[in-house]
């Protein structure tokens, strides 16, 4: 069984971090957020790496 990986615009993703577009793109540049996706010329984030940078910065307070 294929478990769905919504694929997300820097829109979408963006408030999940709790910033803004030109941040979201400055966390990309910066390596934080991983490279989108590339479909033709859209770029997308499949959801689970952006929950998965979330987690890494949770366990990084422990750290």
């Amino acid at each position: 069984m294929h478990i769905m990986d919504p694929l997300l615009t820097a829109r979408e993703a963006a408030p999940l971090l709790g910033v803004s577009i030109p941040t979201f793109w400055r966390r990309v540049a910066d390596g934080t957020v991983p490279k989108p996706v590339k479909l033709g010329a859209l770029s997308r984030w499949p959801q689970s790496e952006i929950i998965e940078v979330i987690e890494k910065a949770k366990a990084r307070r422990f750290a």
